[in-house]
Order: C-alpha cells, then structure tokens, then sequence
C-alpha cells in the first residue's frame, strides 16, 4: 500500500494536522499583514501623484519623499514576512 493511499485511509498523525493548522494560521497572518501596507503604498503614491499634478515645480522633493515612504512602509509587509516564516518554522 503506498503512503499517500495509508494517508488517505488512516488520516494525518496529530502532529502533522498541527503543523498544517500553524501554517494556514502563518500564512493567514502573512496575508492580512499584507493588506495594510498595500493600501499604505496605494494612497501614499495617490497623493504624491496629486501633489505632483498640482505642483509640477516640486515634483522632484515629492517624489523623493515618496519613495522613502513608501520603503518604510513596505518595511511592513517584510516584518509580517518574517513573522510568518518565524510562525511556520518555529
């Protein structure tokens, strides 16, 4: 009988139903973690676009403070990346 037809028949070993419930919970946190930054990123290039288009003459102070802004926030979603491979090796 092959491995995966004893899986199938007997179910998964505690241990192993725990592991694949941390992971889903890791990568559930990894996605929500996500979602902030994202529309962080969004609406910090939004206004920086609109500054711009308002004010062509300090395009360039914009749009260097855009990009600093938006490493920092994307500073985030890599902090809830680490999380979660910390929350599904650990």
């Amino acid at each position: 009988m092959s491995v995966l037809a004893q899986i199938a028949q007997e179910g998964l070993p505690a241990a192993d139903q725990q592991n694949i419930e941390a992971a889903g919970g890791a990568g559930m946190a990894y996605g929500l973690a996500a979602i902030g930054p994202g529309i962080g990123i969004g609406y910090l290039v939004g206004q920086a676009v609109q500054a711009m288009a308002r004010q062509p003459e300090s395009a360039g102070q914009v749009q260097t403070t855009m990009f600093l802004g938006i490493a920092f926030t994307e500073a985030l979603a890599l902090i809830g990346f680490v999380v979660f491979i910390l929350l599904k090796f650990v």
